[in-house]
């Protein structure tokens, strides 16, 4: 187990998360008949969801600051409308109308992170008045009507990579899109191991981070190998959301701004005490989630063709499970980019499973409930027992009896051991 985890690395509470997810893509892959990882399956799933999963990026950096955000669904739906009527009604070309969701958007995310951040209202009320108002202005605008999106604008949702190059059998450009990013994996972990020998630092030993990197790469060319042999190539949300992946990933990990969310959402006050603007990150996340909601209503529209009354109901439930599961911390500064991205896979797959299955929709919103439920009680029950999670009792060396956990620490937020240092925070939050 501990080569295993040695080659796995990463923080232990997203390994389950990961193990859950493989082992639910062979139980559906065999009760299916083989009829998960067709390649337009595989297609429908990065489609279908990748909304969510936009929604779960912004989520996830709520959370870590300590908040939550209930309006995520209505932003979304009113968003689409605005777009869907400046394209329909206002003629304004589709890449403007784009521009012009996203500047909504960041108004909708302003006005609420300005009650948040500067007024003080708990992000609870304040999102749940935002539930209603952005709603309500859905249905005003839009009359309760469904308005339709062009052809051009349904690429965002609906468009995948195009045929190009000689006749091999697959999608050369999502061939090529998977080698470009097993180079790119490869490149980066080269370049840190450099930087860190450079300096003297520890380093893994070198067939640690090779088997590492071939596993890695293993799963990239397989994923894309199936898509690719299919009718249509990577899809373009797909495409979206690894870059959002890649750049929130980068601004939570590398950047100061990501340091102080997870500072704020460890402990506040100390925060304050070393420095941190607590108002202009509350501020930030509130109106950064907001801009991701609107682009995400715009990919929903776009790929189901119309903006309607009904839009977005219910999602701000499915980006919030999505992070839970994902391993963040309903009392703020645990979480990663992605973990969530993992936990809203893992709801995907289950659905989807679920529907090839022939499950009602009734039975499905029991069992992700209780899937939901259990993630976060065995998180929480390991952490009330000052130990990392069930796969960190799994992956414990038995012949060394593991220290309690110091006293000083709060266990369900580890994040207050060391909030002066918010560089320290975010290494112990990993």
């Amino acid at each position: 187990m501990n080569v295993i985890k040695k080659i796995v690395g990463g923080d232990s509470r997203q390994l389950g998360m990961i193990f859950a997810l493989i082992a639910l893509i062979a139980f559906f892959q065999w009760r299916t008949g083989g009829l998960t990882l067709t390649p337009d399956n595989v297609n429908n799933i990065i489609q279908g969801n990748a909304y969510v999963l936009v929604l779960a990026i912004g989520m996830v950096l709520v959370i870590i600051a300590g908040h939550i955000d209930l309006s995520v669904g209505s932003i979304a739906a009113f968003v689409g409308i605005v777009v869907a009527l400046a394209i329909t009604d206002w003629g304004l070309p589709w890449p403007m109308a784009v521009l012009l969701g996203i500047g909504v958007g960041a108004l909708c995310g302003a006005w609420q992170g300005l009650w948040v951040a500067y007024v003080g209202i708990p992000a609870f009320i304040v999102t749940l008045a935002g539930m209603l108002i952005f709603r309500g202005l859905n249905q005003w605008i839009g009359k309760s009507n469904t308005v339709p999106v062009p052809e051009g604008f349904q690429v965002i949702g609906a468009g995948s990579l195009p045929e190009w190059g000689p006749n091999t059998g697959y999608n050369n450009l999502t061939l090529l899109l998977g080698i470009a990013g097993c180079a790119a994996i490869i490149a980066g972990a080269l370049r840190s191991r450099a930087k860190l020998t450079k300096i003297g630092a520890d380093v893994e030993e070198s067939w640690v981070m090779w088997t590492r990197l071939a596993l890695i790469s293993a799963v990239i060319m397989g994923v894309m190998m199936i898509i690719a042999s299919g009718r249509k190539g990577f899809p373009v949300s797909g495409l979206i959301l690894v870059a959002l992946v890649i750049g929130y990933g980068f601004l939570a990990n590398k950047m100061i701004l990501g340091r102080h969310i997870y500072a704020v959402g460890g402990n506040r006050h100390a925060a304050e005490l070393s420095g941190v603007k607590s108002k202009k990150v509350n501020f930030f996340v509130m109106a950064n989630m907001a801009v991701l909601a609107s682009l995400a209503g715009m990919m929903f529209v776009a790929r189901s063709n119309a903006s309607g009354p009904f839009d977005g109901v219910g999602w701000e439930l499915d980006a919030i499970a999505a992070v839970f599961i994902g391993g963040a911390a309903v009392t703020g500064g645990v979480g990663t980019v992605v973990g969530s991205i993992v936990g809203g896979l893992v709801m995907a797959v289950l659905n989807n499973g679920l529907q090839l299955l022939g499950i009602g929709a009734d039975r499905t919103q029991v069992i992700k409930g209780l899937v939901l439920l259990i993630a976060v009680a065995f998180d929480v029950y390991n952490k009330s027992q000052g130990k990392p999670s069930i796969t960190g009792l799994l992956m414990r060396n038995k012949t060394a009896a593991a220290p309690a956990a110091p006293a000083a620490v709060d266990a369900g937020n580890p994040a207050s051991a060391a909030v002066t240092d918010t560089s320290t925070v975010v290494k112990t939050e990993g």
